[in-house]
């Protein structure tokens, strides 16, 4: 049995998109998914080892899930990974074939890309539109000839297949990330979907913009020159934008770091939690894993970052670190 482990967002969802089309590297189609909403990386762990021949990884951090891949390799199991988040060490295995870049202006899309020499260009496009790699996305299109409607248009998807991502579970979701797979995976020309009326692409639009106008309205928790902070409500559509919105306030106010919190469902009202998404500023993508990593159940890459569960009395204190760490 293949098991193919991927990363709910856009990210993940396309690069295991391009890996079952392509034709010059042939990719098992009868594959076990494994999968789930944005912040939930720890998927590795899921693999049955049992029935597990061989495993493809894509957009999870290797750091998160290094004792689960260190299971596989043991079995002789063999595992390729694509990934653009903080690795650590790196297992020595014979049975491991890795692709790994941290660099800020990389996603695991476009690494898939470069391995399949461009087959499906578009799709690594969108992908990295929805990642917010606004510059690598741009110049990977202008390689391909794209026109700026084209490349608009990319940008969309590739931010419409993030936005379903976000949820504290995959009920918040409009699809489940497998589900959305298979879907887009009926296209090899991503602009076959766009074009196609009430597809996948008209119904995520439409939701977006709905859930993102009620975003319009957030409780600003901090602005300084350093950072805005943002709280939206304990509610689907909340979780939903939550890392879209943020985005787009990174890309509205390029050089501030953002944070948008969003309160997490708690048995204990005196002791609530949040949800921390983190974006670098934009023309300095660099540090929010490390701050994230400072604090219990956090982790990212440099550009953007987050934490599942924040107790409340540390949110000023992560704010401080944050407008300290950019000032």
């Amino acid at each position: 049995m293949h098991y193919d482990v991927f990363n709910g967002d856009a990210d993940g969802i396309i690069a295991l998109v391009q890996l079952r089309l392509s034709n010059n590297k042939p990719h098992p189609k009868d594959t076990r998914l494994i999968t789930g909403v944005k912040r939930d990386i720890s998927l590795l762990k899921q693999v049955d080892v049992s029935l597990a021949t061989s495993v493809t990884v894509l957009d999870i951090s290797l750091e998160k899930n290094s004792e689960a891949l260190t299971a596989l390799l043991n079995k002789n199991i063999n595992v390729f990974y694509v990934d653009h988040h903080r690795a650590g060490k790196l297992p020595q295995s014979s049975n491991l074939t890795s692709l790994i870049d941290t660099d800020a202006n990389t996603c695991t899309s476009l690494l898939v890309n470069n391995y399949l020499e461009g087959e499906f260009a578009p799709w690594a496009i969108a992908a990295a539109f929805g990642d917010n790699m606004q510059t690598s996305a741009e110049k990977l299109a202008e390689q391909y000839q794209l026109s700026v409607a084209q490349q608009a248009l990319l940008k969309e998807l590739g931010i419409y297949i993030n936005y379903n991502g976000y949820g504290r579970n995959v009920e918040d979701l409009h699809f489940h990330p497998a589900q959305l797979l298979e879907k887009l995976s009926q296209y090899a020309n991503p602009f076959a979907l766009i074009n196609e009326t009430g597809s996948i692409f008209h119904q995520l639009k439409a939701a977006y913009l709905a859930d993102m106008a009620k975003a319009k309205g957030s409780e600003v928790l901090v602005n300084n020159k350093q950072l805005t902070a943002v709280q939206l409500a304990d509610e689907p559509w909340a979780r939903r934008v939550s890392g879209v919105f943020g985005n787009e306030l990174a890309n509205a106010a390029p050089n501030k770091a953002h944070v948008v919190v969003t309160q997490n469902e708690s048995d204990d009202e005196q002791a609530p939690t949040f949800t921390i998404s983190l974006r670098a500023p934009l023309h300095n993508k660099q540090g929010a894993g490390e701050i994230c990593t400072r604090f219990p159940t956090g982790g990212g890459r440099a550009a953007a970052a987050g934490i599942n569960t924040l107790p409340a009395e540390m949110l000023g204190d992560f704010f401080d670190t944050v407008a300290k760490y950019y000032s």
